[in-house]
């Protein structure tokens, strides 16, 4: 029996490397575009089986045909969009070179535009566009379901990334600040881990199960108190929680601060629901995939293992700043505090680890 076969774009980012690590591993045939051949999630991916890469950029004249190959064989297809260049524009080709495939199940990972629910709630850019490709996906025809994501466990650092930093405390202990009410319970998600699993089931019972239909992947429904509460009892510290505006202590491209100034105003001023007001969860996401890994599980396992490759040894007793040295902290794969080498743990890939990081025009937790 031929393999399935399935195709993806933007092949690095957290969402669509989870999804190609499950589908290698079950026989699938991924095709898989990737703007160049760099980092250590391309090193990853290029050592599993059943993976053909497609290299070219979205964003270039040479789309039309690169989509055209990209889904040439292909009858079903997870596409998650960027901001890098026109997202609107690139969502729109991929939906319509899909449909000149014939792509028979189209998966889009798409977020809610808050002002279309008549309310007093500002849109958030980076969330906007992916709605206005999903009315597009549904417009045209395409047999699709549409994945709405929770907030990335793997979003937070102690590096001084804006709205999610856990920034460590001269007594160890951890804070996050953010805009978000402590009452209000928010979606959670270790994409990593997570998201490919989820989508193998959703593709398994097919779009006529589906009909078209919104899917949480938010496995965790907590507020920011309840979050910080698992993430203590993970770490084995104190994690505590200020309701505050957000801080932004490095500089980050004018469309991310835009998203982050709206945020705050739509989420955290005007407590609007992070997906709106109707869509429910985790009940569905926990229907879909049961062995969903939590708040307090990757912060026990993965959260130390993210942090030391990003250099910093907060996790080492009598390390000066808790901060490695630039010899050690050059090292792409080091050993644990144990000395034991980093398991291949999926969910423990870093943000420096994404390749998308090193452009100019990103910055970590935007998505």
């Amino acid at each position: 029996m031929p393999a399935k076969v399935v195709a993806t774009i933007n092949s690095t980012g957290r969402q669509a490397a989870s999804f190609i690590r499950a589908a290698a591993a079950v026989g699938w045939h991924v095709k898989a575009q990737i703007r160049n051949r760099e980092g250590l999630v391309f090193d990853e991916l290029s050592e599993l089986p059943n993976v053909e890469f497609i290299e070219g950029d979205l964003a270039s004249p040479q789309r039309k045909q690169l989509l055209d190959n990209l889904f040439s064989g292909a009858k079903i297809a997870f596409i998650n969009t960027t901001h890098w260049g026109d997202e609107v524009a690139i969502g729109k080709a991929c939906a319509d070179a899909a449909k000149r495939a014939g792509i028979v199940h189209y998966v889009y990972s798409s977020m809610p535009d808050h002002s279309a629910f008549g309310k007093d709630w500002r849109a958030l850019p980076m969330w906007s566009s992916k709605f206005a490709i999903e009315n597009y996906v549904r417009q045209i025809g395409i047999p699709a379901t549409f994945t709405y994501t929770g907030i990335y466990n793997n979003n937070f650092t102690s590096l001084p990334y804006p709205l999610f930093q856990m920034e460590l405390q001269d007594d160890g202990s951890f804070v996050w600040q953010a805009p978000f009410h402590p009452d209000d319970p928010l979606p959670w998600l270790d994409a990593e881990h997570d998201v490919g699993p989820a989508l193998l089931a959703i593709f398994k019972k097919g779009p006529n199960h589906w009909k078209g239909q919104r899917v949480t992947l938010a496995f965790e429904k907590l507020t920011p108190v309840q979050c910080c509460a698992r993430f203590s009892k993970g770490l084995g510290r104190p994690v505590n929680y200020i309701h505050g505006p957000v801080q932004i202590a490095v500089s980050i491209p004018s469309g991310y601060r835009e998203q982050l100034e709206i945020l705050q105003d739509t989420l955290g001023t005007k407590r609007a629901p992070y997906f709106g007001p109707d869509l429910e969860y985790p009940r569905e996401a926990r229907s879909i995939w049961e062995g969903h890994r939590g708040i307090e599980e990757y912060a026990r396992e993965v959260f130390p293992i993210e942090e030391y490759n990003n250099g910093l040894r907060w996790m080492e007793d009598g390390t000066e700043e808790g901060l490695a040295t630039p010899s050690e902290s050059n090292s792409t794969r080091p050993a644990t505090p144990a000395g034991h080498p980093v398991q291949q743990i999926s969910g423990a890939y870093t943000p420096r680890s994404h390749p998308e990081t090193m452009q100019g025009d990103f910055f970590v937790g935007s998505c």
